[in-house]
């Protein structure tokens, strides 16, 4: 006989872009369009989410549109009431560290979107609260569950590259100034005073994800810049841009390999996906997307000779074999969403906590740190 649980859960932030089409839309509105996650058991969790937020028009637009029934502009409300099981935070990264405390405090889980907090210290701070009060938790790293990253690392596991020698990663694409066109991002993340910065955003992601599939990040060296220096705000007014908007980064890898990653905000592209990866390996290579992977084994490894005088006769990208789905991909945001559930209701293992979240905060603390003084960083090994 199959048995409902209603699990609430506390949104905070879904009337921002990720917060709102990744986290709920496609996320916890996808489980309830389903029927709700089966834990296999006999028992269903049927999510029930509390919109929590600044601004109550918005969240009452959003909980309209979608039938939701449950809004509030007061944390602390939300945060005692006892039939609230969960907190996911997806507002802006300078509020996230008070919010979260204020969350374990209140004896809630807490599922939330990196980086944790806006340094070192406190996203330790976050891990060791979380430990000592006995609540579960988790950090959105969703690249990991892209299709193309999950075929990769499939390559790994399986030993497609042999010893990987490097990885080349490219991310970006042009975000608008806001002039004559609106920007694809919110002003904030174009102000160091605000938590902005593209260090900051994504050097968490590049931590994990070199982490997961590669090994252990032990060193860093980025050059920043403040490529686009004035930018246009929400309601039309220029502002400067204070904050980083692109990254050049070397990172040294448990291992040997070394990975180099180029991050911006003020890049066209000129790739097949907006992030892809290289990995170069004694037995093969393989480019990886948010979709797609291909592959060129040693066997088949072309010859190529260089020789400026003469056109290129290859087509290269031609060379290249495509690695099979093998299986259906969900969005990797629901599908993480699911392994939380499963990890508070179901005590499933859960390894992406408060601490694999504190690495990222670590590794944009030295990237930034290495930008200033111009040098390449160690970055130690933490633990609660």
């Amino acid at each position: 006989m199959t048995r409902t649980t209603t699990v609430r859960i506390a949104m905070n932030g879904v009337t921002g872009r990720m917060g709102y089409r990744q986290h709920l839309l496609r996320s916890i509105l996808a489980l309830r369009d389903q029927g709700g996650l089966d834990l296999g058991d006999g028992t269903v969790l049927w999510p029930e989410p509390v919109l929590l937020g600044r601004r109550e028009h918005a969240l009452r637009e959003i909980a309209e549109r979608h039938g939701l029934e449950h809004v509030s502009t007061d944390l602390d409300a939300v945060l005692a009431d006892p039939d609230v099981d969960i907190y996911f935070d997806s507002q802006v990264t300078a509020a996230r560290e008070e919010a979260i405390r204020k969350a374990i405090a209140a004896g809630k889980h807490v599922y939330t979107e990196k980086p944790t907090a806006t340094g070192l210290d406190g996203a330790l701070a976050l891990a060791r609260l979380a430990r000592e009060k006995g609540v579960r938790h988790g950090v959105v790293q969703d690249k990991l569950f892209l299709p193309g990253l999950l075929k990769l690392k499939r390559l790994v596991d399986g030993g497609f590259f042999g010893r990987i020698l490097s990885v080349r990663g490219e991310f970006g694409y042009w975000v608008f100034e806001g002039d004559w066109q609106q920007a694809q991002r919110p002003s904030w993340n174009y102000r160091a005073e605000d938590g902005g910065g593209i260090v900051v955003d994504m050097f968490p992601h590049w931590e994990y994800v070199l982490h997961e599939l590669f090994g252990r990040v032990t060193s860093v060296q980025a050059l920043t810049a403040t490529h686009v220096p004035r930018r246009w705000d929400e309601h039309g007014k220029p502002y400067t841009a204070t904050a980083d908007d692109a990254a050049y980064g070397i990172f040294e890898l448990d291992g040997g390999a070394v990975a180099q990653i180029n991050s911006s905000w003020a890049v066209r592209v000129h790739r097949d996906e907006l992030v892809e990866f290289q990995v170069d390996g004694t037995e093969g290579s393989a480019v990886a997307g948010l979709r797609d992977c291909r592959v060129q084994h040693r066997s088949a490894t072309p010859k190529p000779v260089w020789n400026p005088d003469l056109p290129a006769t290859e087509r290269f990208r031609d060379q290249w074999q495509r690695v099979p789905d093998n299986g259906e991909f969900d969005n990797g945001f629901k599908a993480q969403w699911e392994l939380f559930l499963r990890h508070v209701y179901a005590d499933a293992p859960y390894r992406w906590d408060l601490l694999a979240g504190a690495r990222g905060v670590q590794l944009a603390e030295l990237g930034r740190r290495s930008a200033a003084e111009g040098r390449r960083l160690a970055v130690p090994e933490i633990a609660l």
